[in-house]
């Protein structure tokens, strides 16, 4: 093959990628600002984290509420989880979900959102167009 051929072949590829991909943003998986009151904690930064996240706060405190073994409710922008955790076990079961639920698995980019195929609830990558089953939370 002609250098100068594969030169505009990959020009072409390049201009037809998605601009997601294009770009290389660092994504960082956020920390939770808590603390402990009594036999509570009490997640300070929680709809920021979701927000973040990109995911609903509800899917994000029904994952958390069940890893943690609390019940846990929202009140305003924060949540009370009723026990008392160390921030490190909060901050790897936020990991945890990213990894599962917002971190694409092909690509390893954020850019994914919760959809529907064929009847059954996925994730799908909006930047590389991989998608997998939706995991229940258990």
């Amino acid at each position: 093959m002609n250098p100068y051929e594969y030169k505009k072949l990959l020009d072409r590829a390049w201009e037809k990628l998605p601009d997601k991909l294009k770009s290389h943003s660092r994504f960082e998986i956020p920390k939770a600002d808590s603390f402990v009151e009594g036999n509570q904690t009490i997640i300070r930064n929680f709809n920021e984290i979701a927000n973040i996240l990109g995911r609903d706060p509800k899917h994000l405190l029904t994952y958390l509420s069940k890893e943690l073994a609390a019940f846990a409710t929202v009140d305003g922008r924060r949540v009370i989880i009723n026990r008392v955790l160390r921030r490190e076990m909060i901050n790897r079961r936020i990991e945890a979900y990213a990894k599962e639920y917002v971190i694409c698995h092909e690509c390893g980019r954020p850019d994914t959102k919760f959809t529907e195929l064929a009847g059954e609830k996925i994730v799908k990558c909006e930047a590389c167009g991989g998608w997998w089953p939706l995991r229940k939370i258990k």
